[in-house]
């Protein structure tokens, strides 16, 4: 299975900043192993700079987020089909910050996986647990849960359109990391949570660097990450694609 590595910018970058970082990055692509797929997620804004800039590479663009209605009165939303317009291939779903700040539920993230599906996007849907689950022990009945709630409804032959990422909120942005061995073991609890997801891909995210991605990209269960601050700089962005492939390690 090709591992994905996606670079989620958060609010992060101007239309100006994002030019100079996929100028700098595109340089890098040379260097980078090419059995690895590899999409930036920059903000709305900046998604239409970002396609123009990446036409012609290897470069995958997505988005952070999309509505679960095609049109319509939806004040600030943004429809899946203005997306695809740009050139995104991909957005990412139910992302905790998104279900912590904004409301968004298990139900909301799945009628957004079918918009996507939909529109001809692949849903990168976001599930991970809190430190009080994780210390209560029942972590990967959590995740299994919101991870069948993510997927209720969506045709088997569209599931291998799919893209899960698991990331403890524990670890996003704090430092902390999930040991591999155990992030993995909830991983393979995911797999197992819904018929047909033995070949789905399934994404790491959480504090991930290039000194800690070869431990994770190693087990089993990972097929790429799902990377936050680690994304923003383009020199890093690449050392990190780099150190997750086996066949660049020393």
């Amino acid at each position: 299975m090709r591992r994905l590595i996606v670079g989620n910018w958060k609010m992060n970058k101007t239309v100006a900043a994002t030019q100079a970082f996929v100028a700098a990055f595109l340089r890098e692509l040379d260097t980078l192993p090419p059995d690895v797929d590899i999409a930036i997620a920059p903000p709305f804004t900046a998604l239409e700079a970002a396609g123009r800039a990446l036409r012609g590479s290897r470069v995958a663009l997505s988005a952070q987020n999309v509505a679960s209605e095609p049109n319509g009165a939806f004040t600030g939303e943004i429809a899946a089909n203005m997306l695809t317009e740009l050139g995104v291939t991909s957005v990412i779903l139910g992302h905790s910050e998104r279900r912590r700040y904004f409301g968004e539920t298990d139900q909301g993230v799945n009628k957004k996986a079918r918009a996507a599906l939909a529109a001809g996007l692949t849903p990168i849907v976001c599930v991970g647990e809190s430190s009080q689950r994780r210390d209560a022990g029942d972590a990967d009945a959590f995740v299994g849960a919101q991870t069948r709630a993510a997927l209720d409804g969506i045709a088997p032959g569209d599931l291998s359109k799919v893209v899960l990422a698991y990331e403890p909120l524990w670890a996003i942005g704090t430092g902390k990391n999930c040991e591999p061995a155990q992030a993995d073991a909830t991983m393979a609890a995911i797999r197992a949570s819904v018929d047909g997801l033995a070949h789905v891909r399934i994404l790491y995210g959480g504090s991930v660097t290039p000194a800690n991605v070869a431990s994770y990209s190693d087990q089993p269960n990972v097929g790429g990450g799902l990377i936050g601050g680690a994304s923003l700089d383009p020199v890093a962005f690449a050392e990190l694609i780099r150190a997750a492939h086996p066949g660049n390690r020393a």
